[in-house]
């Protein structure tokens, strides 16, 4: 497959994706969207994959969606001919010293009554125009009447991550099912398990997993998976360590992967028999029927219009009901391009979460659900399924982990 038939795959779901977003901005009030960055190969504005993709750009650049459907891309001439090829912006503008005059003139031209920034306290994917550029700007608009009708561009944002299209849907999917085969291979591998096989080893040999099926991790390759056996492992975001496997633990992993453009994200747990045993003991079958039921309950609750407080709610009260503690995170989390894609959290109103668990849930929302509690003397048992949200309910992307997986 020649470079340019790998790159139109993504060229046709940006395409998809601004077209969505000048859908968007007429249902915010907001005349234009402006991304405003530079030498984005340094750091480069999250939306920028979705609005424009995978390519750099060097010098100041602004990229311009109008809710009347204009596309406008004011960029360094050098780099001009590669975006009018992209296709994706029906006028491209090119620069040579500066941008400020061409951006005014644009402005006037367009004479929005609100102009949508990237700026957030809440979402870090909606707040990619940083201090340094947003002076700058600031300054460019300095008196003119632009300069006091910036708005935030976060709901265009949250809403542009959160709604997947067909292709989005698609992509998750396949890469559910690919995370899938590789928790299906794990298990095996642990069975019978090795004498001395470490929380390592299985990372390693999901690793290798990855690299046969030619997919990436779905975040930190280090971290990804989380390996945890037994009750003395620290269930977090960190690198597997070198716990050996035993009978009597419980093995917790968290996995996912990007492919294609997106990612999954699932956790699946194993029980390791002791001997004698053929089943798991009771703490650890009544924990992983708590934990299911939790996902169960997260599911049931999941329709457009409802928050991510009461989804959160609904999972988190049959944990704590059934006299567990309860678990300092969110049920769930947006899920697409990135692990955690922004956009409505399914969470409890704690701080750290601004308003995003007061976010209402859509039609084409996808998110993880997973739920999770300790089991003394055992360790930990966490459950994520990826769930689509539908106008009759929330399905599952992929088949759920229903039963606890033993092995000897």
């Amino acid at each position: 497959m020649s470079q340019e038939d790998e790159m139109e795959p993504m060229s046709s779901l940006v395409t998809e994706k601004v077209q969505q977003a000048i859908g968007i901005l007429a249902e915010t009030g907001a005349d234009v969207w402006l991304t405003f960055v530079r030498e984005t190969s340094a750091g480069a504005d999250p939306v920028l994959p979705l609005i424009f993709g995978p390519e750099t750009l060097t010098w100041q650049s602004v990229l311009l969606l109008a809710a009347d459907g204009r596309r406008i891309a004011i960029v360094g001439r050098y780099e001009a001919d590669a975006v009018r090829r992209k296709g994706l912006y029906d006028t491209v503008i090119p620069y040579d010293e500066a941008l400020r005059p061409i951006l005014l003139e644009t402005l006037a031209r367009l004479d929005p009554r609100q102009i949508a920034l990237n700026t957030s306290t809440n979402d870090v994917y909606a707040d990619g125009l940083t201090h340094g550029m947003y002076q700058l700007l600031t300054g460019y608009l300095a008196g003119t009447p632009y300069a006091g009708r910036l708005v935030s561009a976060e709901r265009i944002i949250a809403s542009l991550r959160s709604r997947k299209t067909p292709a989005e849907i698609a992509r998750i999917r396949a890469a559910v099912a690919t995370t899938r085969l590789i928790f299906e291979r794990t298990a095996a591998f642990m069975r019978p398990s090795s004498p001395g096989l470490t929380e390592r080893d299985i990372s390693d040999f999901m690793h290798r997993q990855m690299a046969e099926l030619g997919v990436a991790a779905a975040w930190d390759y280090d971290g990804c998976p989380a390996v945890n056996s037994g009750p003395d492992s620290p269930v977090g975001h960190g690198a597997p360590g070198e716990i050996v496997l035993a009978p009597g633990h419980i093995v917790h992993m968290d996995f996912g992967v990007r492919q294609d453009a997106c990612c999954s994200d699932i956790q699946r747990v194993v029980y390791l028999l002791r001997p004698g045993e053929v089943a798991p003991p009771e703490p650890v079958r009544h924990g992983f029927a708590t934990v299911r039921a939790a996902v169960e309950a997260a599911v049931a609750a999941m329709r457009p219009g409802v928050t991510g407080l009461e989804v959160d709610a609904a999972a988190r009260g049959v944990v704590t009901s059934a006299g567990y503690a309860e678990y300092k995170y969110a049920t769930g989390h947006g899920l697409g391009r990135n692990a955690h894609d922004g956009g409505p959290l399914l969470g409890p109103l704690w701080e750290r979460y601004g308003d995003t668990p007061r976010r209402v849930l859509e039609a084409g929302h996808v998110y993880t659900v997973e739920p999770g509690l300790a089991v003394p003397g055992y360790g930990y048992i966490g459950l994520e399924e990826d769930v689509l949200v539908t106008d009759a309910g929330a399905v599952y992307l992929g088949e759920p982990q229903r039963e606890m997986w033993v092995t000897r």
